[in-house]
């Protein structure tokens, strides 16, 4: 064993005994006795899939989990299956809710696992009967907050059209070197790869069930929330006879987008919203 990899697991090893008993103490405890997800919000980021949680949560049979965005089944796999117990409530909990209201549930949202194959195939073997919502924004309106996003974090001094032309000239020379698909997910200025949906979404109805699935847009939750949710509800064998209060989670101020460039990527994702839409049978107003 080389000395990198030897490093590694020796880190590896170090996160998951600082997380589990520094982090999660008496919940890492009962780890055993606590619930896994019964849905996952997998994506989309920068869509509003924070605010859609805490809607869903808001649900009197529904139990949170320790916070949003657990990130379990990409970047804290290897803390193992009990830290990720011990962010859910425990099954007695959940036995509680059931004696009072007769459905109970719980689950997660992390919008960074729909473009990762290697995330699918985890949750296909530990959760295979588990219910997925995706979350998908106009890809246009995603970029430019994603582009914001970065501006704030201070990752990005470019402005967006010269960003999203680095970005351009990046993918494709992915292209050209034939990397595998989850590449140009991982680069730096993703903004515009984040949202070839038509690709994310292949990965998971590959190996789920269709009816596993709920693909809703951000748009048509903003304008009727009750109906979305309701309809989330009836996806969730959950009542759909709870009053929704819309949660705002990390809503951002920017400026608005130039119109041109609002017109060149339009065109930009037409192809791709159209493999999307034929994808899974429903269109979204996008063009605009």
């Amino acid at each position: 064993m080389n000395m990198v990899k030897k490093n590694k697991i020796i880190h590896q090893l170090y996160q998951k005994l600082f997380y589990q008993i520094y982090k999660r103490n008496i919940y890492a405890l009962t780890g055993p006795i606590r619930s896994l997800p019964d849905f996952i919000i997998i994506g989309t980021a920068r869509s509003g899939t924070t605010s859609l949680y805490y809607d869903i949560c808001q649900h009197p049979c529904v139990l949170p989990a320790a916070y949003d965005e657990l990130g379990y089944f990409d970047s804290n796999y290897h803390l193992g299956q009990n830290w990720y117990r011990s962010l859910f409530p425990t099954l007695f909990s959940k036995w509680l809710v059931k004696q009072k209201k007769q459905f109970a549930i719980t689950g997660e949202d992390t919008p960074f696992y729909i473009w990762d194959p290697i995330v699918a195939k985890r949750i296909l073997k530990i959760l295979p009967k588990i219910k997925l919502i995706v979350l998908l924004r106009n890809p246009v309106d995603r970029a430019y907050s994603n582009y914001h996003l970065g501006v704030r974090a201070g990752t990005e001094n470019l402005s967006f059209e010269d960003a999203i032309k680095v970005e351009i000239k990046r993918l494709e020379e992915i292209n050209e070197e034939s990397k595998s698909s989850i590449e140009k997910y991982a680069i730096r200025r993703s903004y515009l790869a984040k949202g070839f949906y038509a690709d994310q979404l292949k990965i998971w109805l590959e190996i789920f069930n269709l009816n596993q699935l709920l693909i809703i847009s951000t748009e048509d939750l903003k304008s009727n929330p009750q109906k979305v949710i309701n309809k989330i509800y009836n996806f969730l064998e959950i009542p759909d006879n709870h009053k929704l209060i819309p949660e705002k989670q990390k809503k951002a101020v920017y400026p608005e987008m130039k119109k041109e460039t609002r017109e060149f990527l339009i065109a930009f994702y037409k192809k791709n919203n159209t493999e999307l839409f034929n994808l899974i049978g429903q269109k979204f107003d996008w063009d605009k």
